[in-house]
């Protein structure tokens, strides 16, 4: 291909700053994928199959529960948990404003109005306390998202939700391999939603997966995934459904995303271990700088560090300085109270407010070396606000 060097260079540019920065994410994909994928490509069958029941088997061990449903998104494991939590026309539901607007636009898809709730701006997390004052009779569930991999206070969520007879759906697209007080994020709540695209912890190049506590919910989100068609029925013709009880969608996973998703499994912990020693090394490092500062991570839950976030004084001479060193950072997302489809929900967030202000990400995943973390650890350590970003 006469012009590939100049795509090749592109691609580096987009997933790394021009192949010369550090970059924030990267995707992880082994070599060891290529042979069980061509089995599958070439084998005649790659829609809904043997892998993807294989790879929710593996999923199921993984968070101790035989409920797993994997789909073509987290954004499709979102809308099906609220379809299964029976949010409709009218319900309400509570949410953070500090995540992808995949979380809240699944809601406005079904019909509820979302109401805001605060976080905690040294989490980066939903505030129990600022939800209990937000529920009310129209109140159906409660969404929240593990900021960066790290858990919520679920304890309180929970004991929330339970007294007042509404679901609990975990967005847990950063938090794959995270855990709360010993227990695997996946085995906690009503619903938990998960993300397998191209940049998560493991990738099926675009996916997702949902985790139901209740058998009921699982058996009837797996016929919502497809149509609202029962797979398992005994057809007289094979192309003809038998009578579809419930309207469905087309989310449900391939045999080709599967077999990627089965491969990563075999890497993930090994992957996650490398996030928790670059994170714990930050901790150490930024403990007492007085222009910076990492997030409250307690002793009683364990993140996935799929991001590192740091409280910057000016945060936009930080980008400046990072930028100039050659580190890629970002605040990954922006908060969502303030997009125009969301103007009916707009209420006063000062956690949000403190935390927007002074939030950033910086690159801390399995794929950065020794001297890459310490090249980090001495740039931020030397970051001078009063310098305007200048070195």
């Amino acid at each position: 291909m006469k012009n590939a060097h100049l795509l090749n260079k592109n691609i580096k540019h987009l997933c790394s700053g021009g192949g010369e920065a550090i970059p924030l994410f990267k995707v992880f994909m082994p070599k060891s994928v290529m042979k069980p994928l061509k089995e599958v490509l070439f084998s005649g069958y790659v829609g809904e199959g043997p892998r993807v029941e294989e790879f929710e088997r593996k999923l199921a061990s993984w968070f101790g529960s035989e409920n797993v449903l994997t789909l073509n998104s987290g954004t499709s494991a979102i809308q099906l948990a609220l379809r299964l939590a029976n949010v409709g026309q009218g319900d309400e539901v509570i949410s953070t404003p500090m995540t992808c607007v995949a979380t809240n636009e699944p809601i406005l898809s079904i019909g509820a109005k979302i109401v805001w709730a605060d976080i905690d701006p040294d989490t980066g997390n939903i505030d129990p306390e600022d939800v209990a004052k937000k529920i009310t009779k129209k109140t159906k569930a409660i969404i929240v998202v593990h900021w960066g991999g790290y858990p919520c206070e679920l304890e309180p969520l929970k004991a929330l939700a339970a007294t007042h007879g509404i679901k609990l759906i975990e967005d847990a697209c950063h938090a794959f391999g995270a855990t709360y007080h010993g227990k695997p994020i996946g085995s906690i709540s009503d619903f938990t939603c998960f993300s397998f695209q191209a940049i998560k912890e493991i990738t099926t190049i675009d996916g997702g997966a949902l985790v139901c506590k209740f058998k009921k919910d699982a058996e009837r989100g797996r016929l919502l995934r497809w149509y609202g068609i029962d797979r398992k029925c005994n057809r007289k013709d094979f192309r003809c459904e038998e009578d579809i009880k419930e309207y469905g969608y087309k989310f449900h996973m391939n045999d080709v995303a599967a077999t990627i998703g089965i491969e990563q499994l075999k890497y993930v912990e090994a992957n996650l271990k490398k996030n928790r020693v670059n994170a714990a090394q930050y901790n150490d490092a930024f403990s007492s700088l007085a222009n910076i500062a990492s997030l409250n991570y307690q002793k009683d839950r364990v993140s996935s560090y799929w991001l590192y976030t740091l409280r910057v004084k000016n945060p936009l001479a930080f980008t400046t300085w990072m930028k100039k060193a050659k580190i890629i950072i970002s605040r990954v997302h922006a908060r969502n109270d303030l997009h125009t489809m969301f103007k009916d929900s707009i209420i006063d967030l000062p956690g949000v407010d403190e935390f927007v202000s002074s939030q950033v990400c910086i690159p801390v995943g399995w794929w950065l070396t020794q001297a890459e973390v310490a090249y980090i650890i001495d740039t931020i350590a030397n970051y001078d606000p009063d310098r305007k970003g200048k070195k």
